[in-house]
């Protein structure tokens, strides 16, 4: 007679931490999952929401510059110098062999390189092209040591997070191969360390919002010739993209709200000591198709 009471209460106890495993379970998905309701995407910074197709529900009340300024713009003759076919292909082979040397790079040396080449390689980024010509970008160029520092520190103690937590064991696992952790001593040594901002909307003169389209594209494109601007000079740099830094470093450097932290390069000459690893690319056919 008294087995049914106790089995009652055990039934009751089991249930009660079922149901409790569910609705915490519920709770930890939703806030881990993408706030715009998608897939949990532990890579994906959430600093960085490309919202320039719905504008977001923190500014849907700010003042908006709708104008149509797309009839105001003027066209100029573009008449490019056209290389004889022959020259086109010497010139395609020499940039593909710059451009297939370029490695990432952890090993960076501390020599001083130029302001006016860093200058150039902005200006060259600068010419990416960009959802209605809005140019979304902003380029940091740390030199200073003490805030170059400030900011190894803030990456290293999200980037440890990142291993240990954020980024799950297959991750760390696949870039076990590559030797990196969250120690970035390239940060303090290189001599300049770029920071690239997107700009998710602009802010005119009469402090309206326009909508910047395509920002995130626009901006790695940008990255993209950044990178073969290094190339060509010779300097070298690894992509960083530090996962969760954003916030802290926008604030650091005194960065508007309407800019996120896309990408982190360090830059400068390679060490004398540096190695990269023996990596092979995919062969052409593997990356090509013609139709």
């Amino acid at each position: 007679m008294l087995a049914i009471p106790v089995l009652t209460a055990a039934l009751a106890l089991v249930l009660c931490l079922v149901m409790g495993f569910l609705v915490a379970r519920s709770h930890l998905t939703k806030t881990s999952a993408d706030p715009r309701g998608g897939p949990t995407r532990p890579w994906v910074d959430q600093d960085l929401q490309d919202d320039s197709e719905a504008m977001s529900k923190e500014h849907e009340d700010d003042e908006w510059d709708d104008s149509d300024k797309g009839e105001n713009v003027t066209y100029v003759p573009y008449s490019p110098e056209r290389l004889p076919e022959e020259q086109m292909v010497r010139a395609s082979k020499r940039f593909y062999a710059s451009m297939n040397q370029r490695r990432s790079v952890r090993f960076i040396s501390p020599e001083p390189v130029p302001w006016e080449v860093i200058e150039n390689v902005v200006r060259t980024a600068g010419t990416a092209p960009s959802g209605a010509h809005t140019e979304p970008w902003t380029f940091v160029a740390v030199s200073d040591p003490d805030m170059k520092h400030r900011i190894r520190l803030i990456v290293e103690e999200e980037e440890e997070v990142n291993y240990r937590q954020r980024m799950g064991a297959k991750w760390v696992k696949d870039l076990a191969a590559f030797r990196t952790n969250w120690i970035k001593e390239y940060l303090d040594v290189a001599p300049y360390l770029i920071l690239i901002f997107k700009q998710t909307y602009g802010i005119l003169p009469d402090n309206k919002k326009r909508t910047h389209y395509y920002n995130e594209i626009s901006v790695s494109i940008a990255c993209g010739i950044l990178l073969a601007a290094l190339q060509n000079v010779g300097l070298v740099t690894v992509t960083s993209t530090p996962l969760n830094c954003g916030p802290k470093l926008r604030k650091l450097l005194q960065r508007p709200a309407n800019e996120k932290l896309l990408l982190l390069l360090p830059v400068g000459y390679p060490a004398k000591d540096a190695t990269v690893p023996d990596l092979k690319r995919k062969p052409l056919h593997d990356i090509l198709l013609r139709i």
